[in-house]
């Protein structure tokens, strides 16, 4: 009886499981080191999951290599898409929490155990993000997000600004990705639409003043093909179409593609600007219409 109490009150205080979904695309410059970071977590309950998204590098053939010193679950399709990607890992996740950090960055060591203990302790909260340490190609540090206390989101706010958590900050309740249908695989940028796809499901969304991840900047981020984010973000929003917030999210969406269009693609940035109704029009707005008129485009 003693021995069957113990292992009762063992199990008890193993915290709850969190299942590591990592999508792969070409990372083979930086896989070694990223997997590292993930295995050198101090939360003792975790599980690995890799997906290949028909990688045309030698990713896929290194992960079989790394899979001889690391204990990950590893699966590979053709090329879909991240989203796609993630609901591929998600079919063999048993974790409570999900967190879904990119393969070309560094999980600090706290990462997972301080937004699991978060979680664990706001059971209203469905996704949990956290702050970046921005680190260029070579993984020098560029610069530090900062925050001075908890952030509180709630839906309206997250449509009207088009506020997103970054996926590899965020830790995501397993119920509340079930609640949301998971990703939209045709939507092909994953954290602006799960973010708000969980908001609208009542869950709360919350962001912590600790740096949790080093996130590489390097020519092949999604965040500099801003036509794909444009694209994915107006297809985000769409469904909220008759909501009070949506035109102004739209506002946001667009400024934040004029921000680069102004500057590689006049004619487009003009045709965004035209798009936009002049009572939409806000501060932000009006710094690109003037950057639109006084950058002289190259090339």
């Amino acid at each position: 009886m003693t021995e069957e109490l113990t292992s009762i009150r063992t199990r008890a205080d193993i915290p709850p499981l969190v299942s590591i979904i990592a999508p792969c695309y070409n990372a083979e410059k930086f896989l070694e080191g990223a997997i590292a970071s993930i295995f050198a977590q101090n939360y003792e309950n975790f599980e690995v999951i890799i997906v290949d998204d028909g990688s045309t590098d030698n990713s896929f053939a290194m992960l079989e290599d790394l899979q001889k010193h690391y204990a990950f679950q590893l699966y590979r399709q053709e090329n879909q898409g991240v989203s796609a990607t993630l609901n591929h890992g998600l079919r063999y996740a048993k974790g409570a929490y999900v967190a879904t950090p990119d393969l070309d960055d560094l999980m600090l060591p706290d990462s997972v155990r301080v937004r699991a203990e978060y979680l664990n302790t706001h059971p209203d909260v469905g996704c949990v993000g956290a702050l970046i340490i921005y680190m260029d190609s070579e993984g020098n540090t560029t610069k530090h997000q900062k925050l001075d206390q908890i952030k509180h989101l709630h839906f309206d706010e997250i449509l009207s600004d088009a506020v997103v958590v970054g996926a590899p900050v965020s830790l995501y309740r397993m119920d509340a990705l079930k609640a949301a249908g998971f990703y939209d695989p045709n939507i092909k940028v994953q954290d602006f639409q799960i973010t708000l796809k969980i908001a609208h499901q009542g869950y709360g969304i919350d962001v912590l003043p600790v740096s949790v991840t080093r996130y590489r900047r390097h020519p092949n981020n999604l965040s500099r093909k801003y036509k794909v984010l444009l694209d994915a973000d107006l297809q985000t929003i769409a469904p909220y179409s008759s909501h009070p917030s949506y035109q102004s999210g739209r506002t946001a969406i667009l400024n934040k593609a004029l921000k680069y269009a102004v500057v590689v693609d006049k004619k487009h940035a003009w045709s965004l600007l035209r798009s936009i109704p002049m009572r939409q029009f806000n501060m932000t707005t009006f710094r690109r219409f003037k950057r639109f008129l006084l950058h002289r485009q190259e090339g």
